[in-house]
């Protein structure tokens, strides 16, 4: 296991006041002034409930390989490793809502940080009035699942092609998050939401997930399918977060893939 580098004191202060509530997330938390990637570093680790945090990523992904822009200072990167499979209810369900059981947590913890209300987009990303604040990054390793999440703080993290369509706490709020608190209110939810995920409370958070995805009915989306372009309109997810969508051949029920949203 990588030892990483001290904690910053104000990383260091914030998960020691909160340490009680992040059970059974960061044991270990290891951090990284700079890193390749922190779904990389946590997939190293591959221990359940171990968190990666670093100040800056110099190979930094999101979903289809698209480079999440890590700049130093700017953004809250962290990964870590869970274990849907260990569910005690249908254990392969607990694995397909892993990313939605997320986007709930990280929604949380940014508004009990912050108070910056946050919408989810399916399948992975958090968005403030409109724009991109967040996005989550699930990747199976051997027996478990490594998940990253990047947080945008401050205008800094936002490259200037997506400055229009992209937000920061920092900018919502116009002050300087505190990035400890943001971190241990993510975790500490996240801790929260994966136990609801394993011990099998799906309802639960397939309802909070519905209440901030208001896109998830009556927007107009497209996708490609078997190489055809094909497009309808949302009309909501179903038990095992595949997004619907009602199109002239009938309802479609999308797993995976890029969906553009009008």
């Amino acid at each position: 296991m990588a030892a990483g580098d001290p904690l910053p004191p104000d990383i260091a202060d914030a998960i020691e006041r909160a340490r009680p509530r992040l059970a059974p997330l960061a044991s270990p938390l290891v951090f990284f002034s700079t890193v390749g990637s922190t779904n990389d570093a946590a997939a190293s680790i591959a221990i359940e409930g171990a968190v990666v945090v670093a100040e800056a990523q110099t190979a930094g992904r999101g979903r289809r390989g698209r480079t999440w822009f890590s700049p130093s200072g700017s953004g809250l990167y962290v990964s870590t490793v869970l274990a849907p499979t260990r569910a005690r209810v249908d254990p392969r369900r607990a694995t397909t809502l892993l990313t939605l059981t997320a986007g709930v947590a990280i929604a949380e913890g940014v508004e009990a940080s912050t108070g910056v209300d946050v919408d989810l987009k399916w399948p992975n990303d958090l968005y403030v009035s409109g724009r991109k604040l967040a996005g989550i990054l699930a990747e199976a390793v051997r027996d478990v699942v490594v998940l990253g999440y990047g947080i945008n703080l401050t205008a800094a993290a936002l490259p200037s092609d997506l400055r229009d369509r992209a937000t920061s706490l920092e900018g919502q709020t116009g002050l300087a998050p505190d990035r400890g608190r943001v971190l241990v209110e993510t975790l500490a939810a996240l801790a929260v939401r994966y136990g609801d995920l394993l011990a099998g409370r799906f309802d639960a958070i397939l309802d909070a997930w519905r209440v901030r995805a208001p896109a998830a009915i009556g927007a107009r989306v497209t996708w490609t399918a078997a190489s055809t372009v094909q497009s309808g309109v949302t009309a909501g997810v179903d038990e095992d977060g595949a997004l619907l969508v009602k199109t002239d051949a009938g309802l479609q029920r999308i797993v995976g893939g890029e969906v553009k949203w009008s």
